[in-house]
C-alpha cells in the first residue's frame, strides 16, 4: 500500500546529476563521505554550477523526495517536472538542488523510516548547498516522507534511532538559514494506513515512523510516534514562511487526508496551503502537477 504502481516514463535533462563543480567542492569540504551525487542510481542527484564561478540569482531551493522516490527520475518521476518549471521561469541548475536519501527502490518502501542516517544526511545536504552557493538563505520543498524527515532536519534536537547506536543530538535549529518550506504531501499527523496495520513495520513504527496513534473510547490519540510527537509540539522553526500542498484524492495519505479530525498534510503553524480535490492529484500529481504553485510559495510567498 505505500508503493505507486504507476511507472512515469520521462526523459531525463543531460544533468540529471550533480555537476562536476559541486562534486569537487563536496569533496573539499568534507562532505564526501555523504555521497550526496549518488552515481549508483540514474538520477540519483541534481544540481551546481555549470562551471566555476557561474553565478547563483535566484534564491537557491532544495528538493527533498518522498519514500523510495529519487532525486531526478527513476519509478515514481522524483522531482523532474519541478526541476523544468522552475528553470522555465529563469532558475538555472546552480540554484536547483536534489539528493536522493533512500534506497529508491519501491520493493523496500515499508522499511524506511526516520532513520539518524537519512535525517543527518538531509541536514547536511541543505548546509552544504547554502555554503556552496554562499547564499543567506535557501528554499526546502519536501514531498510525503521528504517533508516530515526535512522538518526534523531542520528543527534538530535530540532523537533517538536504536538500530543506530540509540539517542542522538541532530545539532541546533537552523530556522534561520531556510527562507520558505513547503510541505506537499506529508504525513504530519501519521498515516491513515499505519492507524489500519498498527506500527508494524519501520514506516509505521511507534518510534520513527508515521504511526498516528489510537484511541480509546473516542479519547486520544495516544501512543502517536515520537518522531511525530516531537515535530508537532513546535511550529514555526520550518523557516521564515511555511506552507504546505495537498489534495484529498491522495489515496497513499487516505480518508481524505484527515487522521482523527485533523489534515495531515497540514504542517501546524502554516502561513498558507493549497489543496486539491481533483483525481489527477493524486500522491504524486501533488508533487507534479503543481510547479507553478511551488514556484509562488518561495518566490512571493503566496498560494495563489
Amino acid at each position: 500500500m505505500f508503493r505507486y504502481f504507476l511507472i512515469i516514463l520521462t526523459a531525463l535533462p543531460a544533468s540529471a546529476q550533480i555537476s562536476s563543480d559541486f562534486e569537487n567542492w563536496l569533496d573539499s569540504n568534507g562532505y564526501a563521505s555523504y555521497n550526496f551525487e549518488r552515481d549508483d542510481l540514474v538520477g540519483g542527484s541534481y544540481g551546481g554550477r555549470d562551471y566555476s564561478g557561474q553565478p547563483v540569482n535566484n534564491q537557491p531551493v532544495i528538493f527533498i523526495h518522498g519514500n523510495s522516490d529519487r532525486a531526478a527520475g527513476g519509478e515514481f518521476g522524483g522531482w523532474l517536472d519541478s526541476i523544468d518549471y522552475f528553470k522555465a521561469q529563469g532558475y538555472t541548475n546552480a540554484e536547483l538542488y536534489a539528493t536522493t536519501w533512500g534506497p529508491a527502490d519501491g520493493d523496500q518502501a515499508s522499511n524506511q523510516y526516520h532513520s539518524r542516517d537519512y535525517v543527518t544526511r538531509i541536514r547536511a545536504f541543505i548546509l552544504a548547498v547554502k555554503a556552496y552557493t554562499g547564499a543567506s538563505k535557501v528554499d526546502v520543498i519536501g514531498h510525503s516522507m521528504g517533508v516530515t524527515l526535512g522538518r526534523k532536519a531542520i528543527k534538530g534536537g535530540w532523537h533517538s534511532d536504536l538500530l543506530a547506536g540509540g539517542s542522538y543530538y541532530v545539532g541546533n535549529a537552523i530556522t534561520g538559514s531556510i527562507d520558505t518550506f513547503v510541505g506537499i504531501a506529508g504525513a504530519n499527523q501519521g498515516l491513515v494506513a499505519c492507524y489500519l496495520t498498527g506500527p508494524t513495520t519501520p514506516t509505521c513504527g511507534s518510534t520513527n515512523g508515521l504511526y498516528p496513534g489510537y484511541l480509546v473510547w473516542g479519547l486520544g490519540p495516544y501512543g502517536v510516534s515520537d518522531i511525530l510527537t516531537d515535530l508537532n509540539n513546535s511550529s514555526g522553526y520550518e523557516g521564515s514562511w511555511v506552507f504546505s500542498i495537498w489534495s484529498t484524492a491522495d489515496g497513499l495519505i487516505g480518508y481524505n487526508n484527515l487522521v482523527y479530525g485533523k489534515r495531515t498534510s497540514r504542517i501546524p503553524g502554516q502561513d498558507g496551503e493549497r489543496t486539491f480535490a481533483g483525481s489527477a492529484y493524486d500522491h504524486f500529481g501533488c508533487k507534479d502537477l503543481t510547479g507553478y504553485y511551488q514556484w509562488r510559495m518561495v518566490t512571493v510567498h503566496a498560494t495563489n
